[in-house]
């Protein structure tokens, strides 16, 4: 994993130093460095994990939201229907009093000073007859439709309910994660802080030099017109804030700076980095090519788009900007290609990268970027 804490561990330095502290509530004699390092990327793991599923969860609510609405307004419509079809029933009922008479039809034919006449009309009041039938047939079926669309409505607010209650929780495993973090790193030395930053940062140095070497990464390729598209996206949004949960356009998270990277180039993907790595075509590295997007983690709960020669563009974590890292950064699980039938540019010319492109940690924690509430 990258030195995700590097960021937060110079400022806690700085902070220090500032002070003429030696020490920040020294941590326990007995944890090694190493021990410290493992327990402070296990923390954030799970952080991350539960914050893409967080963002899954908001996607299913957003469209369960809209199924919501749907349902509604259909159910609007059929209690106005319904509401009409009575309307319509009563006045059949009234007019149906207001014209009842003892006279059997044979003796009205008997008195009547123009038999073809009355039947004729005879002929009439079936039509209206069955015209009231057909009314009341629909009345009928406007009210089994009323209810249906009743029960169907409040089933899918239930689900609604249900997929907030979720979120909720997961938004609370995510904020308890981020505080074990932070109450973590502010227990130790200077000196650990220190140590732990330059084991990470040489952690992250050797995988991206085994990379290197292993000749993964040795051809130089063209993006297709739409990968070159998200490349240029996402060069344009270094320096912005990770936040979070975001999506563009002032801050991103990981997945949220991929997903409106290809958004700009007219193509639609998942929202979270699970479901990229699940739904999109995957590539080997061997064949990657700027703007497919490189996948960490086991549980692919981190994402970043790639931007050629090694390297790519990435939101880390909470307390960094969007920014060039190696794309050994964080422990590789693969590539996906959004655009898999997409041609090969001939020529391509990598966007100007801006002043400090590749500065700052590779990842990191920082109590001013929380989650939302």
């Amino acid at each position: 994993m990258s030195a995700w804490f590097l960021g937060r561990a110079c400022t806690v330095v700085a902070a220090a130093a500032a002070l003429g502290a030696t020490t920040v509530a020294a941590a326990p004699p007995e944890r090694s460095v190493s021990a410290l390092l493992t327990e402070l990327q296990t923390l954030y793991r799970q952080a991350e994990t539960a914050s893409e599923a967080f963002n899954a969860t908001e996607e299913q609510l957003k469209k369960q939201r809209a199924e919501s609405a749907r349902l509604n307004a259909r159910l609007a419509d059929a209690r106005l229907a319904l509401a009409g079809g009575r309307a319509e029933a009563g006045r059949l009922a009234r007019e149906q009093y207001q014209g009842h008479s003892t006279l059997s039809p044979y003796l009205r034919l008997l008195l009547a000073k123009d038999p073809q006449t009355l039947l004729d009309q005879g002929h009439l009041i079936r039509r209206a007859a069955a015209g009231r039938a057909a009314t009341v047939a629909r009345l009928d079926g406007a009210e089994r439709r009323a209810e249906d669309l009743a029960a169907r409505a409040k089933a899918a607010l239930d689900v609604q309910q249900a997929l907030a209650d979720r979120q909720k929780k997961e938004r609370d495993t995510v904020q308890s994660k981020l505080k074990q973090v932070e109450k973590l790193l502010t227990s130790l030395t200077v000196g650990q802080l220190t140590e732990l930053a330059r084991l990470e940062q040489a952690a992250v140095d050797k995988a991206q030099r085994e990379l290197l070497e292993s000749g993964a990464l040795t051809h130089t390729r063209s993006p297709s017109k739409e990968g070159g598209a998200a490349v240029a996206y996402a060069v344009r949004q270094i320096g912005k804030p990770y936040k979070w949960g975001a999506e563009g356009p002032g801050s991103f998270d990981c997945s949220g700076l991929t997903q409106q990277a290809w958004a700009s180039a007219g193509r639609t993907i998942p929202r979270t980095s699970q479901e990229q790595w699940r739904r999109l075509p995957r590539v080997p590295l061997t064949e990657v090519r700027p703007g497919d997007l490189v996948v960490y983690f086991p549980q692919a709960t981190h994402v970043a788009v790639y931007l050629g020669g090694g390297l790519v563009i990435q939101a880390p974590r909470p307390g960094t900007r969007v920014k060039v890292s190696p794309v050994a950064a964080n422990p590789l699980l693969g590539a996906v290609r959004p655009d898999p039938a997409g041609v090969p540019l001939k020529s391509y010319t990598p966007p100007r990268l801006p002043e400090g492109a590749e500065a700052g940690s590779d990842a990191g924690y920082g109590s001013a970027t929380a989650p939302p509430p």
